[in-house]
């Protein structure tokens, strides 16, 4: 009977226990779905339902007439929800074999089979975000909308189609740097500088996580729409960019150079109508990798000696009468030694003189004098013609000038006459073009624009108006005989190479060594910077411009040689297309350009061609077999060509025959591309040769 009672009363223990347990779980669950019951839901779908953004459309760049620079093109991506509401099995097989095909036919990727067997398996699995085809067109997509079962949309075909775009520039390489990209490490150009208008306002979708942690829309239409950017206006010529570009590249691969750029500007209203960049690739050809023009700040050499003339004829010390004694073309300053690129014609020149000719010796000596008991006045001119200060541009990515100042640790006792031609300086071409765009505006310095406008939807809702730097930088007296000095320079001096042009040109060549940093100035170790800069017409000046090329390396190195002829092709073509600059009638182009006539090759074949037509002729070596014939002046200079037989000879800029002969010889065969002079070989120099090994020369 004990034990009897003893298990009954266990057995009512553990049922009032069962029915606690189950009165706390049923108080649990009244508490979970009328207490907590929202929390708990919005927990569950914010690990299946979630909101992702939606890329706007990005606005559109422009050039200046509205040729479009940059744009987002649209790419879809094609999925398949093969658990659609409205997709039934027996739909689903009855189309399967026509989709396969014209899937297979339009994209030739796959055969029908592949196709079928893969969209197959994706409905045995039931997936519901299938991948079928990824960069899809908006034409093809199109076409795939009319796709057997794809037809029937969403919800009855199982048809999935996700947006995105992708930048395109129309014009591929052309003013690519300034147009700029978002997808470097650093982001550059009016695509970063101008990212807030052009991005937009990205919209929501809900979407929906699948197993494998894979994201699906929820409902075909947004749950928040996008707003496409605004466009932005450059003042970019696509036409002038266009030569730009092309004579640049055409100009750096006949003096094998490393790199070069060129910039155009509006001298009134200071927008930039072309900026070029371009730079030698491993592969030897030319691409826009780095934007040299605004960023690349190093010692300009003879551009300078304007800015010094200047300064000294704004102080009232000096005027382009005055004389100066250079000897012979060299001065000695504390123990180095200045010297002149060619020996002056006479000992004593006027300042315009030694300016029309880039005398280093005429401007050092007269800066030195004028300036050595009060070194900092003439810094502080400089200072004051705004040579010191960033532009702060509308993109990103300037380089910082530096006119070093008597204070710095750097300054030393031949700092005054070699900041005076253009070294212990530092400026990039953009700087050093605002400051002769100055004077081509009659001292008035307007700050360089890339942008014009914004617009949205084709109506205007900002404008960039002309900025002013500096109301002017000199007096009027002043500026004027730096106007005249710059004409002097293409009408007597060293860019004579300009003058038969049917309008007038002012401006200045530079050529300036390249400091090595391992080497500094040594003389085994040379490379030139090469610029010309200046404006036209010089009467009414509408345009400025500089072309700088770094470390041309064929024996051609002076500014008037290398960057003049760049400024030419350039300008021509804004003439050509300006009829308001022809006040008079187009006269023929008489000026003679020496350098075609005489391609790099054998000395003794030269010479008895050009002794045939009259052109005057002198040799740095009469028994150098091989030579490349410089312009100097009116004459050819013949200096030696260096070839190398026991690697790959450097034939550009020889002509057919000759670069055949000496590649041939070197047990090379060659394939000839092109007719002209060899603007490009397709092995690099001083490559190890291999017997028998191919090489393709291509000539222009």
């Amino acid at each position: 009977m004990k034990i009897k009672k003893d298990i009954f009363w266990r057995i009512h223990l553990s049922f009032i226990v069962l029915c606690m347990m189950g009165l706390a779980i049923i108080v649990q669950i009244v508490r979970i779905q009328f207490v907590e019951g929202e929390q708990w839901k919005e927990k569950a779908n914010s690990m299946t339902l979630k909101y992702f953004p939606i890329e706007a459309s990005r606005g559109n760049i422009y050039s200046s007439d509205m040729s479009m620079l940059a744009t987002s093109v649209p790419m879809y991506d094609i999925r398949f929800d093969t658990r659609a509401s409205g997709l039934s099995t027996e739909y689903f097989k009855k189309n399967l074999d026509s989709l396969a095909i014209s899937l297979s036919s339009l994209f030739k990727d796959k055969s029908w089979q592949q196709y079928r067997q893969e969209l197959k398996e994706a409905h045995a699995e039931k997936q519901r975000y299938y991948l079928v085809k990824r960069n899809v067109n908006y034409a093809e997509l199109q076409k795939i909308k009319q796709f057997p079962l794809f037809r029937a949309g969403r919800n009855k075909g199982g048809l999935l189609v996700e947006q995105r775009n992708v930048r395109e520039l129309p014009y591929k390489k052309l003013a690519s740097r300034v147009i700029g990209t978002l997808r470097d490490v650093k982001p550059v150009g009016i695509e970063a500088a101008f990212d807030e208008e052009l991005k937009g306002t990205h919209g929501k979708r809900l979407m929906q996580r699948l197993s494998g942690n894979v994201w699906m829309p929820v409902r075909d239409r947004s749950e928040m729409e996008p707003r496409d950017g605004r466009d932005v206006i450059s003042t970019i010529d696509i036409h002038i960019q266009d030569v730009a570009e092309q004579s640049l590249e055409e100009h750096l691969r006949f003096h094998n150079a490393d790199h070069g750029c060129t910039i155009l500007m509006d001298v009134q209203t200071g927008e930039i109508k072309a900026i070029a960049n371009l730079s030698k690739t491993a592969d030897g050809n030319y691409d826009e990798t780095f934007n040299y023009a605004i960023a690349e700040s190093t010692e300009p050499g003879s551009t300078f000696k304007l800015a010094s003339l200047l300064a000294a004829m704004e102080d009232g010390l000096v005027s382009p009468e005055d004389t100066v004694d250079v000897g012979s073309g060299q001065m000695r300053f504390y123990g180095q030694i200045m010297k002149d690129s060619h020996p002056p014609k006479k000992s004593r020149m006027s300042v315009q003189e030694v300016f029309e000719t880039s005398s280093n010796v005429g401007v050092s000596k007269l800066i030195n004098r004028l300036y050595l008991k009060n070194p900092q006045a003439f810094v502080d001119r400089l200072h004051s013609f705004g040579l010191n200060d960033r532009l702060d541009l509308q993109i990103d990515g300037e380089g910082k000038p530096r006119i070093k100042t008597v204070r710095d640790k750097d300054w030393s006792g031949v700092s005054l006459p070699w900041m005076s031609i253009g070294y212990e300086t530092k400026l990039t071409p953009l700087q050093i073009l605002t400051f002769y765009n100055a004077v081509a505006n009659n001292g008035k310095m307007v700050k360089p624009k890339f942008v014009r406008e914004i617009q949205h939807h084709g109506k205007t809702v900002k404008k960039f108006p002309t900025e002013i730097l500096r109301d002017s930088i000199a007096g009027e007296k002043s500026i004027m005989a730096a106007r005249r000095m710059m004409e002097g320079v293409v009408e007597r001096g060293t860019a004579t190479s300009l003058n038969k042009s049917p309008y007038k040109i002012a401006g200045k060549t530079g050529t300036a060594q390249i400091a090595n940093p391992k080497y500094g100035y040594d003389i085994k170790m040379r490379s030139y910077q090469a610029s010309f800069v200046g404006y036209f017409p010089a009467d009414e000046p509408r345009y400025s411009c500089i072309v700088v090329v770094y470390a041309p390396s064929n024996n051609f190195y002076y500014g008037g040689a290398v960057a003049a002829p760049i400024f030419k092709e350039i300008a021509d073509k804004v003439y050509s297309n300006h009829l308001d600059f022809q006040n008079s009638p187009l006269q023929q182009d008489t000026s003679i350009n020496t350098l075609p006539l005489a391609l790099a090759g054998v000395q003794k074949d030269t010479r008895r061609v050009l002794a045939g037509i009259n052109i005057p002729v002198v040799s740095d070596d009469d028994d150098a077999k091989w030579i490349n014939p410089v312009l100097k002046e009116d004459k050819l200079l013949l200096t030696e060509r260096v070839i190398s037989m026991k690697s790959i000879p450097n034939v550009v800029g020889m002509g057919a025959k000759d670069a055949t002969y000496v590649l041939e010889n070197s047990g090379l065969r060659v394939l000839i591309v092109g007719r002209g002079a060899v603007i490009r070989q397709s092995i690099a120099p001083g490559s190890k040769i291999e017997r028998g090994q191919t090489i393709t020369i291509e000539l222009g």
